[in-house]
């Protein structure tokens, strides 16, 4: 019987439902759902004492099956007097008994400062929040959906600012459903516009280099000889071209005023 969950002392509420679950499958809840029937006599009718008979193999069965799915040693903290399946099942609900206070509290916190990271899907993300809203309710914090709806907008990253921002200047109330609608296409649309400015990114990048090649190429073009020409029809000295600096007008006369030796003169 491996489908038989084994109690670990981390959560006995999800080993309990996991427990009635199999029993379930196996139509053996009966004394479970059922109170037991008086026991047969001689004045019992065939209906009666087929009906209890299916009630106590529910019982036997189940309290073999709810057996093997706790530890050894917390049977024996259970008094061997309780026969019922039903009863056998509280006493070990006992044993795990949380203070509904402290529960609360830590459940409370973790709705409190939950925070979506971006990652994953939002739609879950919400649906966690309602569940956390959900055992609280059981423990009588009952939290209203518009309560939730505002804890749901301001765990939500900076990403969604402008979102929450128009729902704030809203007369309207969104309901759970309406909110969890609106969120998976506000994130839908950041998605489609993160892959479209990736894209022209990338054009821009490419454009870019495409450039840069055909500027090195056509410099490449020019040759050993058109860059010689071009560098021996530039003056250095006063920064125009047509002329080389010997051949410059203001270079001469700026060497008469300095007292240097004319240059010669070519031949």
């Amino acid at each position: 019987m491996n489908s038989v969950p084994v109690l670990n002392g981390a959560n006995f509420k999800d080993w309990k439902e996991n427990i009635l679950i199999v029993l379930g499958c196996m139509d053996l809840d009966l004394a479970l759902r059922m109170e037991q029937p008086p026991s047969p006599t001689d004045s019992t009718t065939p209906e009666e004492k087929k009906n209890y008979e299916k009630w106590d193999r529910s019982n036997r069965m189940s309290l073999m099956i709810i057996k093997r799915g706790i530890p050894e040693a917390f049977r024996g903290t259970i008094s061997e007097e309780i026969t019922s399946a039903k009863d056998f099942l509280a006493e070990i609900e006992k044993r795990f008994a949380k203070s509904d206070k402290a529960e609360t509290s830590t459940l409370l916190q973790s709705l409190i400062s939950i925070k979506y990271k971006g990652k994953g899907n939002i739609r879950e993300y919400i649906m966690e929040m309602s569940n956390i809203a959900s055992k609280l309710k059981a423990l009588k914090l009952d939290l209203s959906d518009d309560l939730l709806v505002h804890l749901v907008l301001i765990s939500l990253p900076a990403q969604f600012g402008q979102f929450k921002i128009s729902y704030n200047c809203q007369k309207e109330k969104w309901s759970l459903n309406e909110l969890i609608s609106y969120c998976v296409q506000e994130e839908e649309r950041m998605k489609q516009d993160k892959t479209e400015s990736a894209h022209l990114a990338s054009t821009s990048k490419s454009k870019g280099k495409r450039k840069k090649y055909k500027d090195i190429k056509n410099e490449a073009d020019e040759g050993p000889i058109q860059k010689k020409q071009n560098k021996g029809n530039d003056c250095f000295f006063c920064k125009m071209t047509g002329h080389a600096k010997k051949e410059c007008a203001k270079y001469h006369a700026w060497r008469a005023k300095k007292g240097l030796p004319e240059l010669p003169k070519a031949k």
